[in-house]
């Protein structure tokens, strides 16, 4: 049943127990909240369908391998269901699958050893013991070779006898052991598998062409990804070019065949802006050059042989146009690109003017004693001052930089010095970000510092480190995130921060920085991965993306970004009506910074009071002894932080 349909059903459902007024209410509200579905606090995966790599017949159903992601193929109704982590599987990246058509189950094969068994119904059981198992060989499983109730996972160190109808490893064998060759498929096994190899490439998943991600900006409510890079040492280690964009329905992959247009490499896209002025516009960096794209189609392509730019030097060799380093691009109000150019001779700062010209603004600062600039300058933004940052993130020369583009002065910040007087050796500036006081916020490989408002580009700034105390009687505390390899920090609509670590999974710190929210991990979470490159937050919805090294994932928050007048028109409750099956955290959106929010029952009594975090507040729908409201009508009341002005909305709750 579709979600309207369903609106619809419980509507009518509610008039035999509900007043006229209530009703009505429920039908004026049906068109507006047929579309706020997700529910506060779950999460979900975006993952690539397009390379096929196996296909399964299961009676009526296809299960297929595709981007070693899973999903089940309806052959009677054409419908498709996605398997990952949110819906029932242990863990990402399969590796190989196989159907078992006398239990009915078909054997899915992690690149960690681990072990799904799944039946058409969605139905998942995991065997963990082979993943679990500590052993000095390689555990990985190259083919799978069915037989009668068993599953033999052919491995480098022998064979694992797994019993798909009991769910348990029965028994392993070492190489002396005879093969179980996988049996070739007949001719009429072979046509039906081409035949559902081509039904499969025209119909799958919507979804990102590639599982790999690196940056990310937002706008107008799109999600603008690049796939990331290699470093230059690892010269045969490439990420095809791609920059994938997601509007949170559809993906839209911009056009990626271009070394015939080019004539180089389109490889390593590592950053990426759009125009505040033009958002069709946008511009992209990677190894080979700075490329334009309007519309998903590529317009300009920028390198040595037509612009500025300069090729990279290793040890005082130029290395050509297939090292044109573009690791930072940024458009500033008036539609002018900024570029950073790393790691080349007399140029590092540019600026590609709206009208197509070229201005350098090279910065002795950025490059040593013979003009060859930094190796890793990225990661630019304008701040509230309208500076212009960004970070070098290599470990000869960690940096955080403010540059006044009026003025064309720039003040680098290299001395790590905390307010404790306390020097830091720090190996790798990743990342930096303002937040809604101003203050600049740094993340390195030890730990979290910020810079604060009152010191923001000066060259001798205090690295700040926030204090938190243990309460353990004691008058000591601990240093915020102290040690942990930070590679990214995002700010939501409440002044929180949202840390990306690389094998620590992603910390939620309060506004007040004293208190750690949540730390995200595999163990505790559907996160895909504990090693996150960055993340991204839609400001209207708080859906925070998390970009990782092994796909795409994200959390719904309960902080959107707050409005600066709240009215009936733009504040509102989801989901709404609250049908009886639902559970979950009822969310308010739409509300001003810190605004004084009161749930009220329709006979004026007080069920539940608190702040907005940022611009939204929850409810779980219960009163204030923890039982769960009677159906009824609730009122919403919010006032901004100084009572001066309100609003109200209303909640239609059916039990």
């Amino acid at each position: 049943m579709k979600i309207y349909q369903f609106r619809r059903y419980m509507i009518c459902r509610a008039s035999a127990c509900l007043s006229p007024h209530i009703v009505a209410l429920l039908i004026t509200y049906h068109l507006s909240l047929i579309t706020a579905i997700a529910q506060t606090g779950t999460w979900q995966n975006h993952l690539a369908y397009h390379d096929v790599q196996n296909i399964c017949e299961a009676g009526n159903y296809l299960f297929v391998l595709a981007s070693n992601d899973l999903y089940q193929y309806n052959k009677n109704d054409q419908s498709i269901v996605t398997y990952d982590k949110v819906n029932g599987l242990s863990d990402t990246y399969i590796t190989h699958i196989a159907w078992n058509p006398t239990t009915r189950r078909l054997i899915a094969v992690y690149q960690n050893s681990n072990i799904d068994l799944i039946d058409t119904n969605g139905n998942t059981t995991n065997i963990s013991a082979l993943y679990r198992k500590t052993m000095t060989e390689d555990k990985t499983v190259t083919q799978i070779t069915i037989d009668g109730i068993y599953a033999w996972l052919h491995c480098a160190f022998g064979y694992v006898k797994v019993n798909m109808q009991a769910a348990e490893i029965t028994d392993t064998y070492m190489p002396r052991h005879p093969q179980y060759p996988q049996s070739l498929p007949s001719y009429d096994e072979y046509q039906d598998l081409k035949k559902n190899r081509t039904l499969v490439a025209a119909l799958n998943p919507d979804g990102p062409k590639y599982n790999y991600f690196y940056e990310s900006k937002f706008l107008g409510g799109k999600l603008y990804t690049t796939g990331g890079y290699f470093l230059s040492a690892f010269p045969d280690m490439v990420y095809p070019g791609t920059i994938q964009v997601y509007d949170g329905d559809n993906w839209t992959i911009y056009e990626d065949e271009l070394q015939n247009t080019t004539g180089y490499d389109y490889v390593d896209i590592n950053c990426i802006d759009i125009d505040p002025t033009d958002e069709n516009h946008v511009a992209a960096g990677g190894r080979c050059g700075l490329y334009e794209f309007r519309n998903g189609k590529l317009v300009n392509y920028y390198n040595k042989d037509n612009s500025p730019l300069g090729g990279a030097y290793d040890r005082n060799n130029e290395l050509g146009n297939n090292y044109v380093l573009v690791h930072g691009v940024k458009f500033d109000s008036q539609g002018n690109l900024w570029v950073l150019n790393s790691q080349t001779k007399d140029v590092n700062l540019l600026c590609l003017k709206k009208d197509g010209q070229w201005e350098s603004h090279f910065q002795q600062q950025l490059a040593d004693n013979q003009n060859i600039g930094l190796v890793g300058m990225r990661n630019m933004f304008f701040d509230s001052r309208g500076l212009l940052c960004f970070v070098n993130t290599s470990h000869t020369d960690p940096m955080i930089c403010f540059y006044d583009t009026a003025a064309d002065q720039l003040v680098v910040c290299n001395r790590f010095v905390n307010q404790d007087g306390t020097a830091y050796n720090i190996t790798y500036i990743n990342s930096a970000c303002e937040d809604q006081d101003g203050n600049i916020w740094v993340g390195t490989n030890i730990g979290l510092f910020y810079i604060d408002k009152s010191e923001v580009g000066k060259s001798n700034a205090t690295f700040y480190q926030v204090k938190v105390p243990r309460n353990d009687g004691t008058d000591y505390a601990d240093y915020l995130l102290s040690g942990i390899n930070i590679n990214h920090i995002a700010i939501d609509g409440g002044n929180r921060k949202w840390v990306s670590t690389t094998s620590s999974g992603t910390f939620l710190i309060s506004a007040d920085n004293m208190t750690q929210i949540y730390n995200f991990t595999t163990e505790n979470s559907k996160l895909l991965s504990n090693s996150i490159k960055s993340a991204a937050i839609n400001p209207q919805t708080g859906r925070v993306y998390f970009l990782t090294d092994t796909g795409l994932c994200s959390y719904l928050s309960d902080a959107t970004q707050p409005v600066e007048e709240m009215s009936k028109d733009n504040t509102y409750a989801y989901p709404n009506p609250v049908t009886p099956d639902y559970t979950g955290l009822i969310t308010v959106v739409g509300l001003s910074l810190n605004a004084d929010v009161k749930i009220v029952s329709p006979n004026g009594a007080l069920i539940a009071e608190g702040r907005s975090n940022g611009g939204s507040f929850t409810w779980d729908g219960n009163d204030s002894s923890g039982n769960r409201v009677a159906s009824g009508v609730y009122m919403v009341v919010a006032a901004t932080s100084d009572g001066k002005k309100g609003t109200v909305c209303k909640i239609a709750v059916i039990n």
